[in-house]
């Protein structure tokens, strides 16, 4: 008689083990350092990469799908956030970060790129077995799986808020920016709303890399001899890798004879430089010389006129990074470790000053996307001392005659005009000199005589320059 009280068993499924994919596991590295240590991505990411490449696990293709995993997924990442919360039964809170991480970069491969959907799941989830087992992977799965019912559009009209009830809450969540960075933003440019949108969209693409050709050292030409390379829209000294590239391949990059460096922060240096004097022109101050771009490309356009640049810059780490960027330089130049705000020289030494000073950083959130989540507006009113300090600081130590740069890599007017309305009503005898003859070609430079560059209009940072000369 036939056993028939027990069902059938039916043969165990194998052991599959997880499989390892050495392009999504850096991506995921890479994510946990900017979230555990407040790492920016563009100084995690290129260590990562060339590990990676020296074991011979990665070629082009992988480097490029790993940054664009990246930093896809850090641009989009409110976005993504408020998608992934639609598709979990509890707070994002409540999430562990690295299973966040993970389910981020599902959305982003599955909303953000080309990767098939199938191909998308089934690799992000073999990745949470991964990174963090069998368990939390199956979450992932779930997850995932409810978010790929949608496209991003589709995703959009479910989680964005209507723009008529709140606009700004409906551009934050549309375009993966904070609400008070989009109102930051909104009131720097002073416009309608295409001119945000197209600002905000301009934030989420990936930057060209731009390369400067130091005079004295470099031509442009000899970089232009560069795969893909074309000349800048406005600098002399520019060239722009259009398909990406990688600058430590570039011969004259790699000897310190050029340099990576945005265009817009290029074009401050040069209107500084060519700012009608009264008198001689012979003692050049970088006040916030660190990490060195601003001040590489000073110094050798003083080589050229035979004076001398003094490159200043508090933090003693920094200062270092200066002297490699202006070593070699053909003219004399002088870099030291100093206080901008309690300096050594005298008043009255300099005839040209440039102080780029520190700030939230909201004009380069195409190169660090992470700073718009890590940035607060409590932040400005930090800054705010500092950057009053310096232009203090500048405005004492030029000569009568002399003119100081105030720049910033950041288009909030708390950090522009208002910094440099301070000052004015604390120094009369300073005049604003207009900026915009000296920027000659690039369009849209505004009413003056200060200059806000943007990344829609101009395809730079958005750095913010105001020019004063000493008169009395």
């Amino acid at each position: 008689m036939s056993d028939t009280s027990r069902r059938p068993r039916r043969p165990a499924k194998p052991y599959r083990r997880p499989q390892k994919d050495p392009v999504r596991i850096l991506a995921f590295d890479a994510l946990r350092a900017v979230d555990e240590r407040d790492a920016y991505a563009n100084l995690v990411l290129p260590p990562l990469l060339r590990k990676a490449r020296e074991k011979g696990d990665f070629d082009a293709r992988d480097a490029a799908l790993a940054t664009e995993l990246v930093y896809g997924t850090l641009r989009r990442q409110g976005t993504y956030d408020a998608i992934i919360a639609a598709c979990v039964d509890r707070p994002l809170r409540e999430v562990d970060p690295p299973v966040l991480d993970v389910l981020s970069l599902g959305a982003h491969q599955l909303l953000g790129t080309r990767i098939p959907t199938h191909a998308a799941v089934s690799a992000t989830v073999e990745l949470a077995r991964v990174v963090l087992g069998d368990g939390r992977a199956k979450f992932v799965n779930a997850v995932l799986r409810k978010v790929a019912q949608h496209d991003l559009d589709g995703w959009l009209e479910k989680v964005a808020p209507p723009y008529d009830d709140d606009p700004e809450d409906h551009l934050a969540v549309v375009h993966s920016h904070p609400r008070w960075v989009v109102s930051a933003l909104w009131d720097s440019l002073g416009g309608g709303r295409a001119g945000i949108e197209d600002l905000l969209e301009a934030d989420n693409e990936r930057p060209e890399v731009t390369l400067v050709a130091r005079p004295g050292r470099a031509t442009p030409d000899e970089l232009l001899g560069e795969e893909a390379a074309v000349p800048g829209r406005w600098s002399p000294y520019a060239v722009r890798l259009t398909e990406g590239g990688e600058p430590g391949a570039v011969t004259a990059v790699r000897e310190g004879r050029a340099g990576v460096q945005d265009e817009g922060s290029q074009l401050v240096a040069l209107a500084l430089a060519n700012a009608p004097l009264d008198g001689p022109d012979e003692k050049w101050l970088d006040g916030c010389a660190g990490p060195g771009g601003k001040a590489a490309l000073l110094a050798a356009l003083a080589a050229e006129r035979g004076a001398v640049l003094l490159a200043s810059e508090k933090q003693p780490h920094r200062a270092g990074l200066v002297a490699r960027a202006l070593d070699g330089n053909p003219g004399p130049y002088q870099v030291i470790a100093a206080d901008g705000t309690r300096p050594p020289w005298r008043p009255g030494s300099f005839d040209r000053v440039l102080v780029d000073v520190p700030c939230t950083g909201l004009g380069a959130l195409r190169r660090r996307p992470e700073a718009r989540w890590r940035r607060r507006p409590e932040d400005l009113d930090g800054f705010a001392p500092l950057q009053r300090g310096l232009l203090r600081t500048a405005l004492e130590s030029v000569r009568v005659g002399g003119v100081v740069g105030y720049a910033t890599c950041s288009p909030h007017l708390a950090e522009t005009r208002a910094v440099v309305a301070d000052l004015l009503k604390q120094f009369p005898d300073a005049e604003p000199i207009d900026a915009r003859p000296l920027l000659p070609g690039v369009p849209a430079l505004g009413d003056g005589p200060d200059v806000q560059l943007w990344p829609h209009l101009h395809g730079t940072d958005a750095m913010y320059l105001a020019l004063l000369r000493r008169t009395a």
